[in-house]
């Protein structure tokens, strides 16, 4: 149960820091292009990738650090950013297979899922 706290936590941290910085990027850019969206998808897929190289190959951290952090500040400040970790572990790992059907499986049918929520959306 402490292990969903510290997800919990952590996450409504990333959520409210995507909130932030997406919001920022928004009234700074315009909407014309997703830039807060952009931006929050790159920068998690690059401190998820530090994070977790360095927790895993550096440190000793007790897993509740990354729980709270990995899980949860990231996966709460984007998904995208766990994406593409698993990506590039897939390609590290040599299952090249694999990361081709992650990768474009999870681009295809996520557009297509979403072009399903928007008509779904816009027909209720």
């Amino acid at each position: 149960m402490l292990e969903v706290l510290f997800v919990a936590l952590g996450g409504a941290i990333g959520s409210a820091a995507r909130y932030l910085v997406g919001g920022w990027f928004a009234a700074r850019f315009g909407a014309a292009f997703p830039y807060g969206t952009f931006v929050v998808n790159v920068t998690g897929s690059f401190i998820v990738g530090l994070f977790l190289a360095y927790a895993q190959e550096r440190v000793s951290l007790s897993p509740y650090w990354r729980l709270f952090f990995a899980v949860g500040f990231v996966g709460g400040y984007t998904t995208f950013s766990t994406y593409e970790y698993e990506s590039v572990r897939l390609l590290q790992d040599g299952e090249m297979l694999l990361a081709a059907v992650y990768l474009i499986g999870s681009v295809v049918t996520g557009g297509v899922a979403a072009i399903a929520g928007i008509a779904l959306g816009s027909w209720i």
